[in-house]
């Protein structure tokens, strides 16, 4: 029982700080304020991730694994 009287009141200090975190304005009436609207991050370059897609590290391999050798493996 003192377990359901403590997550109960868990519950209710979570929801009080998530509405007063909300600011004023935001508890369901229709006069919110518009967020400013976000301009999109540049996107990063397509990089493989693993080496063994890279075909520059795969090309280096091969260049490295034929002056080793001096023959293709």
């Amino acid at each position: 029982m003192p377990l359901l009287v403590v997550l109960v009141v868990a519950v209710v200090v979570v929801v009080l700080v998530m509405r007063a975190a909300a600011g004023p304005g935001a508890s369901g009436g229709g006069s919110r304020v518009p967020r400013p609207i976000r301009r999109p991050r540049p996107q990063r370059p397509a990089r493989p991730i693993a080496p063994d897609d890279d075909p520059d590290f795969l090309r280096e391999l091969d260049r490295r694994t034929r002056r080793d050798d001096g023959s293709p493996a």
